[in-house]
């Protein structure tokens, strides 16, 4: 699915789709009350099992992705969404290493978040419980149709799924495998659930759901995600798109800077996390910029830098750079490409005024051993990760420790950041009481 594909879709949706995804939540929300009722060893069973018929089923999944590769490439994806799509056999290994990572993780739900007596004696437990049915639209990322199905059949979740025509054969291959194997281990099949046969109507029939999905989730480009937060009916938690910034500062190790930079920057370029801008302070510029210019020039990166930063990179002569003039529109912009905006900055409050301007609030990166700044930059930038003196794609929830994700949320309420099993969560209170009345 691209962001062409569902970004635009709000409008009417056919009555019979919506009546079929309106059924498909009903279902789900029906086997959910069951899985709620299932204990963790039952539960972390079914992870497992679900895991080991990834790995048998490996080939069967990655021969699918081929073919959904084969025709995105003709149809002219980009480099980056390219990458995203590819699920093949090592990648499945991954995923499945994910889902056994998920079940090694305690379960969230009845947890107590908080608990106290009140003076009549009246004890109050706030306990964690499923959120229910929670949606998911997706663009062409087939990792995460294994990454929502572990994290919702660990938290007592079901799951209604949208992933869109570019992953449609890979999709339905693994969720095949997911399916029989949920079967197998005596669950309802209705657990995890795919509109992708309605097309854009399925996508549009979840955003109307509302009673019948408790919460959608995109996961994707601008497009999608905005798409989405408009136009839904049903609750959304937002995931950013990532407009993600490294800040060099005066008091910076430049031998640190570049190869996190580098990395940032390169060794995935279609990704959320990976670095799309990057400030300089001008203390550092003269001495930093052509070391900085000339590396990711080396790793094929097309610099858009700002009046002060082009001078700078310019004059070093650097041989076979692609160097251009940004304009403003660069500031905002998502490259998901071997590009990256580079400015000058006169001072770090300059770096943060920018970023919390310009940043989509996912994630952002200093580089300095001031402790100063890196404790105003780690307080004063808004967003939902901030990383210190480290790669900005570290944020992401296998790395955190989470098995998987359901994605990076960058709004404030219920969940922000890497979504693992207790974002997927929400509380009800419980007050025991031996008789006591209100006067």
């Amino acid at each position: 699915m691209t962001n062409q594909e569902d970004s635009g879709q709000a409008g009417r949706v056919d009555a019979q789709v919506f009546s079929a995804v309106c059924m498909m939540a009903d279902a789900a929300a029906q086997a959910q009350r069951a899985l709620e009722q299932a204990n963790t060893e039952a539960k972390n069973e079914l992870l497992l099992a679900i895991a080991d018929a990834l790995d048998t089923h490996a080939d069967d999944i990655a021969a699918a992705n081929e073919q959904d590769m084969q025709e995105a490439f003709e149809s002219g994806m980009d480099e980056g969404k390219l990458d995203r799509l590819r699920f093949d056999v090592d990648r499945i290994a991954a995923s499945a290493q994910g889902v056994r990572h998920v079940a090694t993780l305690p379960d969230p739900i009845g947890q107590i978040v908080r608990g106290y007596n009140l003076p009549n004696g009246l004890r109050l437990n706030q306990v964690r419980v499923p959120i229910g049915v929670i949606g998911m639209i997706y663009e062409a990322r087939p990792n995460v149709t294994v990454d929502v199905a572990s994290l919702c059949l660990k938290s007592g979740n079901a799951a209604i799924l949208r992933g869109g025509h570019a992953a449609e054969r890979t999709n339905a291959a693994t969720l095949r495998v997911i399916r029989e194997t949920i079967a197998e281990h005596g669950f309802d099949q209705a657990l995890v659930a795919m509109v992708d046969a309605y097309g854009r109507q399925g996508a549009t029939a979840m955003m109307e759901a509302r009673g019948h999905i408790d919460v959608l989730i995109p996961r994707g480009g601008a497009g999608l995600i905005q798409a989405v937060v408009r136009n839904s009916k049903v609750p959304v938690i937002e995931t950013g798109a990532g407009n993600v910034h490294i800040y060099v500062d005066r008091s910076g190790d430049l031998n640190k800077a570049i190869p996190i930079i580098l990395n940032a920057k390169t060794q995935r370029v279609g990704v959320c996390n990976a670095a799309e801008k990057l400030l300089v302070h001008r203390d550092v510029a003269e001495t930093f910029l052509p070391l900085a210019a000339q590396a990711l020039a080396e790793a094929n990166v097309v610099l858009r830098a700002d009046e002060r930063a082009y001078g700078i990179i310019d004059a070093a002569g650097i041989e076979g750079i692609d160097l251009e003039q940004a304009d403003e529109q660069d500031w905002d912009t998502e490259y998901l490409a071997l590009k990256m905006g580079v400015k000058v900055v006169d001072s770090l409050d300059e770096a943060i005024g920018h970023i919390n301007m310009h940043s989509t609030g996912h994630t952002e990166s200093i580089i300095a051993e001031d402790y100063s700044a890196i404790e105003r930059f780690t307080r004063l930038v808004d967003s939902a990760v901030v990383m210190v003196n480290a790669s900005t794609r570290f944020t992401d929830g296998g790395v955190f420790g989470f098995g998987a994700e359901l994605g990076i949320s960058t709004q404030k309420m219920h969940a922000r950041g890497p979504m693992g099993l207790q974002e997927m969560t929400t509380t009800k209170w419980i007050g025991y009481g031996t008789g006591q009345v209100r006067r």
